[in-house]
């Protein structure tokens, strides 16, 4: 059995994104922006949070974890089932660092970007979780103490700078192997590129610490402690923009040390500064008392005529006068360094520049090169693809790049480490997850099972209950066919989004990547075609554009730029049915964000801004009213419409708190003229998934930077969902229409479920709503000899009973005994009878109860 079935329990995420030191949005830019793909991607996360004061309360946000921390801890009282671990294992996510146990030839320690801290007993090979109850599970970097076995430090907050990452909370310190751990504090240094323990004193320790993503902040540079992480001193500082982001020691003499110090400060308002004339290389030769920038006059590239952005550092193990050194200019590779004299010269290698054709225009995101421990011939470089030189560096093959990889060997690597008593066992760490070598490098084999997807959205398929769809970051759209944990498989590529199936046939399937590209397969996802045929190409997307199904109709669909568009024939065609519906083009903002349809009446119709704006449409798109007064002026993240009552809906904001407490949820009874806070107490976090349980609508839940919430009185008080829930950020959140579950993506640990029948003490008021109006649709294939489709909508939730008669009015099979929840529902026949057996060729007749009304069509079965 998978490990990952029984050990997902505690955790506690402290997604703080970058809350220390910002800038309001109008902060001069220092810098122009940097060539290379569009730099939104880069600070959406960060400018959805933020907006619209560019910065936040850090103080507040850490009181507001600590009340999710109590929230999660009181979770054992309450009567729920644990929530269950959905998968995917076998796809993988970003992974930040690995590390090889110095004293356990079998142990290996890897940091994933949002997904914590595992731990392998068989170099690599399996992994558990070990670091889910601490406050942080962003991950920069792991060091281990090459002198007390079982010694090992973590620093959070992933340093790669992406529009993803979520900011650390300090230094964590294990000397049992991970079991337990130790705050060391450097809460303020946002995030982590490497730790080093100086192999002859442990108690000496130095830490990278990039800094913030998106201001600048003092605790930035090379912090030292003397006294195995009790105190620290700032061993290294250049300025509050520049921070460090690789750090070398030469192992026979641990004075000798280098850092690589990077410029960079990601502006919330667009300013992107990557590269600086106080970014360069600083060597010390005691041990950090004292720090000298190596000059230009060594050989290395000048910061005055040339743009220095981030430098990835190596040293030779065997020889450690070999170093080697891999430049960027903010966007591009530009150079790769070797000194054989610890840095008094340097000699520009890769004279064919073949590292360039390896990266995708944006190496300040990966930076990694090494140097085999026994061979330092024998060099690596991590990029978008993975290269190795076997000549010093002289020719850079690209062994693993965009095309022609493996399938299980993604690209954009980011860890690479050597096994201490056989270099030539490496494990290797990417976007896609964790890949082991035998042979030095040239070929490897995938980790089978390590849980770390993040998802943005995900999808049910609401006839086949076990089917769970996803999009997911770098590794595109997922789908699981039979519910197992290590059978997803990648059905389109990109940065995955909303993914649709068509609860009337199932092979239909709508996926999407980045900025709105929208696809559609009419084969069960096997192929997938354009879906974007009428929708301007010269409107906004936002990086997560959405895309939704009318619930009483699979042919109409809606999808949002700055207006909103429909398609009545599953998308062959779009016509917009708005005017612009944002406060117009502004820097970064003017996008539709979440759009909602009831399920009671299709003519109502919801949709949510990035700038704050609610709109209501109450006539089919032929009029919209603006039903913003009384919200915050905040980033709408979702507008969910209630399951029975087409005057109520909830709308969700993104946010850190500035100044007041920020509510986050919000509810109305009478569509949008007035709104009701009901966030109670939450923790004021960004709110990020909603949903409605369409059989109880008094029952909610939520998802936020700081895990997942429910409530059994329509937002009064709200509980954690499960203690075995990491504290991670949940995404998304979405009720299965017929089999009862809650399902959970989360952005770092992947996808959980809830059976939603473990939530019990909430009145359900289906039994009494109003009177519900049936339709029943003609089976197909219709005669039939085999299988066949018995299709059904709801217009409100109710109690529903399904029955298959004969000619004769004897009943053959109860196909539907149960509530329902509003929508469109298929149930399948296979012509057996009650007791197994193969009923007769002939006239058949199907019935449905559904609350006072019944309807009957007729079959013809064929054997």
């Amino acid at each position: 059995m998978s490990p990952f079935r029984y050990l997902y329990a505690g955790a506690a995420v402290c997604a703080m994104i970058a809350l220390f030191v910002l800038l309001p949005l109008d902060a001069p830019r220092q810098a122009e922006e940097a060539p290379g793909p569009d730099p939104r991607p880069s600070q959406w996360a960060w400018e959805q949070r933020v907006f619209p004061h560019g910065t936040a309360d850090r103080e507040a946000y850490r009181e507001s974890v600590a009340e999710a921390q109590r929230m999660r801890a009181a979770a054992p009282t309450n009567v729920l089932a644990p929530v269950t671990f959905a998968g995917p294992t076998n796809i993988g996510g970003r992974i930040t660092d690995l590390e090889f146990d110095p004293h356990d030839m079998a142990g290996v320690y890897a940091g994933a970007a949002t997904g914590g801290v595992f731990r392998s007993a068989d170099s690599g090979r399996t992994w558990i979780p070990i670091f889910d109850d601490q406050a942080n599970l962003t991950i920069g970097d792991i060091g281990m103490d090459p002198i007390n076995p079982g010694v090992l430090y973590v620093g959070t907050g992933e340093a790669n700078g992406g529009h993803n990452n979520f900011a650390g909370g300090g230094v964590y310190k294990s000397s049992d192997g991970g079991d337990t751990w130790q705050f060391l504090g450097l809460e303020n240094t946002v995030s982590i590129g490497r730790i080093l323990v100086d192999p002859t004193d442990a108690q000496r320790v130095f830490v990278a610490a990039a800094g913030s993503y998106f201001a600048p902040n003092p605790e930035r540079g090379v912090y030292r402690s003397t006294d195995g992480g009790a105190s620290w001193d700032l061993s290294l500082f250049v300025t509050d923009s520049t921070g460090a982001i690789d750090l070398i020691m030469d192992p026979a003499n641990p004075q000798r040390m280098m850092a690589a110090m990077w410029e960079r400060v990601r502006y919330p308002n667009g300013g992107t500064h990557l590269y600086g004339p106080t970014g360069g290389i600083f060597r010390s030769t005691d041990g950090g008392d004292n720090w000298t920038r190596l000059p230009s006059s060594t050989g290395l590239p000048d910061p005055i005529g040339n743009r220095i952005g981030r430098i990835g550092l190596a040293i030779s193990q065997s020889s450690p006068d070999i170093v080697m050194a891999l430049y960027t200019d903010g966007s591009n590779y530009t150079g790769l360094y070797r000194s054989t004299n610890f840095g008094d010269s340097w000699t520009q290698v890769d004279p064919s520049g073949r590292i360039a054709d390896g990266t995708g225009g944006f190496s300040w995101y990966f930076g990694q090169v090494r140097i085999h421990p026994a061979n330092p011939n024998i060099v690596y470089a991590l990029d978008v693809a993975y290269m190795r030189s076997t000549d010093a560096g002289q020719t850079f093959p690209i062994l693993y790049g965009y095309q022609g990889s493996p399938a299980d060997f993604h690209v954009d690597h980011h860890a690479l480490a050597f096994h201490p008593g056989d270099p030539n066992y490496i494990v290797e760490g990417n976007d896609g997850g964790i890949n082991i070598s035998t042979d030095g490098g040239v070929t490897f084999s995938k980790v089978a099972e390590l849980p770390v997807n993040q998802f943005y959205e995900i999808g049910l398929d609401a006839s086949n209950p076990e089917r769970l769809f996803g999009g997911t970051q770098d590794n595109g759209t997922l789908r699981t066919r039979t519910g197992a944990l290590n059978d997803w498989d990648r059905i389109w590529g990109g940065d995955g989004f909303y993914v649709i199936v068509d609860p009337t046939n199932p092979n239909i399937i709508y996926a999407e990547s980045q900025f709105g590209n929208l696809v559609k397969s009419v084969n069960g996802g096997n192929s997938f075609n354009g879906a974007t045929n009428g929708i301007s190409g010269s409107e906004p997307t936002n990086w997560s554009t959405p895309v939704v199904m009318d619930p009483a109709n699979s042919s109409v669909l809606y999808y949002g730029t700055n207006r909103l568009y429909r398609t009545i024939n599953g998308a062959a065609s779009w016509v917009p049915v708005s005017p612009d519906l944002t406060d117009g083009p502004q820097p970064r903002l003017g996008t539709i964000t979440t759009i909602g349809v009831s399920p009671v009446d299709n003519d109502v119709i919801w949709v949510g801004t990035d700038d704050a704006n609610v709109w209501v449409s109450a006539d089919y798109g032929s009029s919209w009213s603006n039903v913003s007064a009384g919200l915050p002026y905040r980033w709408v993240t979702r507008v969910v419409p209630d399951p029975v009552d087409p005057q109520v809906a909830y709308v969700t904001f993104s946010g850190l708190k500035w100044v007041d407490p920020q509510p986050h949820v919000f509810r109305t009874t009478d569509a949008g003229q007035n709104w009701s806070d009901i966030s109670a107490n939450l923790p004021d976090a960004p709110v990020n998934g909603f949903a409605v349980d369409p059989l109880r609508p008094n029952l909610l839940f939520v998802g936020s930077d700081l895990g997942a919430y429910y409530s059994v009185d329509t937002g009064a008080s709200w509980q954690y969902l499960s203690t075995d829930l990491p504290m991670i950020p949940v995404y998304d959140l979405k009720v299965h229409p017929t089999a009862n579950y809650l399902a959970l993506g989360t952005h770092g640990r992947s996808m959980y479920t809830l059976d939603l029948a473990t939530i019990t003490g909430v009145e359900s008021p289906v039994a009494t709503a109003l009177p519900v109006s049936p339709e029943l649709a003609q089976n197909y294939p219709n005669p039939f000899n085999g299988t066949t489709r018995i299709g059904f909508r709801l217009d409100r939730p109710a109690p529903v009973r399904l029955v298959i008669y004969d000619a004769l009015g004897r009943a053959v099979r109860t196909l539907v005994d149960g509530t329902r929840a509003a929508g469109r529902h298929a149930v399948s026949w296979d012509g057996r009878t009650a007791n197994g057996t193969m009923a007769a060729s002939g006239v058949y007749l199907y019935r449905l109860e559904a609350g006072e009304m019944n309807l009957t069509r007729k079959m013809m079965f064929v054997q």
